[in-house]
């Protein structure tokens, strides 16, 4: 049976953190960039079209972010 390594562990750890933050980065930017809050428009007025608009771009930038980083 092989060891268990270090490395994979730490660089798995690594670019998970990478890949969050830059998530997070991307989200307060396009909240910033928006002349309304999307927060307040998905939550308080319910605006579902513009929910699902949100989470095809969380989608989109989860997946180009994996595929740069893997």
């Amino acid at each position: 049976m092989n060891e268990l390594s270090l490395a994979p562990i730490l660089s798995s750890l690594i670019y998970g953190t990478l890949g969050l933050v830059l998530f997070f980065i991307t989200l307060f930017i396009m909240e910033k960039i928006t002349p309304f809050s999307l927060e307040k428009k998905i939550t308080e007025e319910g605006n579902i079209a513009l929910a699902i608009v949100i989470a095809s771009i969380v989608l989109s930038l989860g997946i180009i972010f994996a595929t740069a980083i893997h």
